[in-house]
């Protein structure tokens, strides 16, 4: 009997290592009109107290922080496993992930980089520099994630966008964007200021890690590449792909792969 104890105490261990952890949290902040909820996914490694990278992953038009865990049937709790890393998914709101001139309550940029990073560098084991933080995410999380990086360097060294909304200039009456900065024909320069192909001085400055790409058949395949193009002008260093596919998700679930290989390649 003892023996047989034994045989299922080492199954069950056998099955429970190497296990990440799924967390909802529930984060407090002045920056937007109620908490945020946020999903994380932890490696086995920091359940265990090793020091870990941590990559963000953001949502887009429409989603929300369970979003992600829908759009790839790649399980992210073995991804986190395999490259070590803990995975943050936030509630977007819509919002772009700027802080809005007009709306109080969607200060989404102050959001993140004075409540949500903090937290999760108090609450896991992250390795707290910005060559061992990355971000990306897809279409307006694409554009979120190049504009919170961008501007804030000293928080996150690596970044990404997959079908990215990297130029909002020609999509004036789409995804309540004129909700949050103003009507376009009045406010151009807030559009000016707003949109992340205008930083490119910005990302030659920063020298950050740069991955983006976008489906051939996507409509955001035209904006992608005049970052692309702008970028090369620039001799600005980053990683660009165009490769099938359109604005869904099947192209995004194959192209969070190449990002998080890409940002293991760098941490």
């Amino acid at each position: 009997m003892k023996k047989l104890f034994a045989m299922m105490a080492a199954a069950l261990m056998a099955v429970t290592a190497g296990a990440s952890v799924t967390d909802t949290l529930t984060v407090a902040t002045k920056h937007l009109e109620t908490p945020m909820r946020v999903t994380v996914i932890a490696p086995d490694k920091a359940m265990r107290g090793d020091s870990v990278p941590t990559v963000y992953i953001l949502h887009g038009y429409g989603g929300d922080y369970r979003s992600w865990t829908t759009i790839t049937r790649k399980d992210f709790g073995e991804l986190a496993d395999k490259y070590g890393m803990l995975f943050v998914f936030p509630d977007g709101r819509d919002s772009w992930y700027w802080d809005s001139p007009l709306m109080p309550g969607m200060q989404m940029e102050s959001f993140f980089v004075e409540d949500l990073v903090p937290y999760i560098d108090s609450k896991y084991p992250t390795r707290r520099n910005p060559a061992q933080r990355a971000i990306t995410g897809l279409s307006m999380g694409g554009h979120g994630s190049l504009w919170l990086a961008t501007r804030h360097p000293e928080i996150w060294g690596n970044m990404g966008s997959m079908s990215g909304g990297v130029d909002i200039r020609p999509f004036p009456e789409k995804w309540k964007m004129k909700r949050s900065i103003g009507p376009y024909e009045e406010n151009k320069d807030v559009w000016e200021s707003h949109t992340v192909i205008n930083l490119v001085p910005q990302m030659k400055a920063n020298g950050q890690n740069i991955i983006f790409d976008c489906g051939s058949e996507d409509f955001f395949a035209g904006v992608n590449a005049d970052l692309h193009q702008r970028l090369l002008d620039a001799k600005v260093p980053h990683d660009y792909t165009s490769r099938p596919g359109v604005h869904n998700h099947k192209y995004w679930a194959n192209s969070i792969l190449y990002h998080l290989l890409f940002f293991s390649s760098k941490f």
